[in-house]
């Protein structure tokens, strides 16, 4: 009697239970910055599961932990080296100078204004990712808005002018280098100690990214235009991989990655910039650690309109003579109208 029931007991998980589990190989972004530990982490390792019904868990690691650069990460996830990854988009444009119209200086100064930006450049991205790595999209989330440490005085735009400064990206390079600075490329870990060396002057990086980072140890002003956008990270999976999960498994994660992490990123990023300039300057409450005194510089509408006017006439056109083909018209009509800028 007592191995009839066992026998049922068994017979019944085995119907109930769901089928075996996909297991994801996750590569995540940096491991010591807000969006991998706040976001990314307890998506992949708690969310996934019960988001999905435990159709899907997963492994995750990041980029840095495995060693390898942020702009490796793409090509290696295309090549079947893991199932997810995750990095800031900019990093990869060497291979696809195209995905740079994703994230674009200056047009975007909320996060809602942000997020519209890249909602317009999405069906962009995920040709891009498909193309160039064979890579599905499953969603873009958001660094804060990178803003400018600099190590000494610098009050204005113009002060900027003969300095080394690290950019975030190419177009923010290139934005730089058209103001009179240096463009620089240093790798993210390697900028305080490049700073605090003088192999630099300033650097951009999202305000919450440096504060987390430690680079107000090694900087005294923060200039907070946009110069670098939003560093965007786009989460993405290895096409065939995803072309083997049946339609429910696509739709359930996609489903997941929208509502457990791709949206509670955005969210958070409502008032971010206000708490991390507190943090790293000491103006206003701190709700993160301990707050530093970073000189403050705020952008007159000079300097905003210089920029601006850089970016519409030299920036953006070079980008788009680079990018090639239809690139410009399609992001006329997606981005640039989002942002009301338009590629001459």
């Amino acid at each position: 009697m007592k191995n009839t029931t066992l026998a049922l007991l068994a017979s019944t998980a085995l119907m109930t239970a769901p089928a075996l589990a996909e297991e994801l190989a996750v590569v995540g972004s940096w491991s010591n910055l807000p969006l991998y530990q706040d976001f990314e982490a307890p998506f992949w390792t708690e969310k996934l599961p019960e988001m999905t019904d435990g159709e899907f868990t997963a492994q995750l690691t990041s980029f840095d932990q495995m060693g390898i650069a942020g702009s490796d990460v793409y090509r290696m996830l295309g090549d079947g080296v893991f199932d997810v990854g995750a990095t800031v988009a900019d990093y990869t444009v060497g291979d696809a100078p195209e995905l740079e119209g994703l994230d674009v200086p200056l047009v975007a100064t909320t996060p809602a204004e942000a997020r519209a930006m890249v909602e317009a450049a999405r069906p962009m991205v995920d040709d891009i990712m498909r193309d160039r790595f064979d890579a599905q999209v499953l969603g873009i989330a958001p660094y804060p808005p990178q803003v400018v440490f600099c190590k000494g005085d610098v009050g204005s735009l113009a002060d900027l002018k003969g300095k080394k400064v690290r950019g975030s990206g190419r177009m923010t390079t290139k934005l730089l280098e058209a103001l009179g600075a240096e463009g620089i490329n240093i790798a993210f870990s390697e900028v305080p100690g490049s700073l605090e060396r003088g192999v630099i002057d300033c650097a951009v990086t999202g305000a919450g990214s440096g504060y987390s980072a430690g680079w107000w140890e090694v900087s005294d002003s923060l200039m907070t235009l946009p110069l670098g956008g939003w560093d965007s990270v786009v989460i993405a999976m290895n096409g065939d991989r995803y072309d083997g999960l049946s339609a429910e498994q696509q739709q359930m994660l996609d489903k997941a990655v929208a509502e457990g992490l791709e949206g509670p990123a955005w969210d958070a990023a409502e008032g971010g910039l206000e708490n991390d300039i507190a943090c790293l300057t000491g103006n206003g409450e701190c709700a993160s650690g301990e707050a530093a005194s970073m000189t403050l510089v705020e952008a007159s509408p000079e300097d905003t309109e210089t920029a601006r006017k850089i970016l519409t006439e030299e920036v953006l056109p070079e980008w788009a003579e680079r990018a090639g083909g239809d690139w410009a018209a399609r992001w006329n009509d997606s981005v640039g109208q989002a942002v009301g800028v338009t590629i001459q």
